[in-house]
This record gives C-alpha cells, sequence and structure tokens, in this order.
C-alpha cells in the first residue's frame, strides 16, 4: 500500500474558496437590481446546489 501524498492547503481550499466567491458575489448582485441582475444571481446562488449535487452523484458510483 502506498503512503498517501499531503495535498498543499491551496488544492485543498481552492474550489470551496471559488464557490464562496461566487455565493458572495451573487448574493451582492441580488441586492443591487431587478430583472437580468435578478437571472445572475439566481445563476450565482446555485452553483453551491450544482455543486453538491454533483459530489453526491460521483459517490454513488
Amino acid at each position: 500500500m502506498k503512503p498517501r501524498t499531503r495535498l498543499p492547503l491551496s488544492t485543498i481550499f481552492a474550489i470551496p474558496a471559488a464557490i464562496a466567491l461566487v455565493t458572495g458575489t451573487g448574493l451582492v448582485v441580488a441586492l443591487l437590481d431587478d430583472g437580468l441582475v435578478d437571472a445572475v444571481s439566481w445563476a450565482a446562488l446555485s452553483v453551491p446546489i450544482l455543486a453538491a449535487v454533483w459530489s453526491w452523484r460521483r459517490r454513488e458510483r
């Protein structure tokens, strides 16, 4: 059995940090205006849900 190599923190937290940044941006954009901006905020706020579903589906395989 091979020993596991340690990943750097930047590798471990890159995706969660990107998801947090997109979600925070979506929350701020939702406060700014109506119309097309609402669609952008909905898309940004759906990223964590899509990531969770993708992760869940990947584990089932």
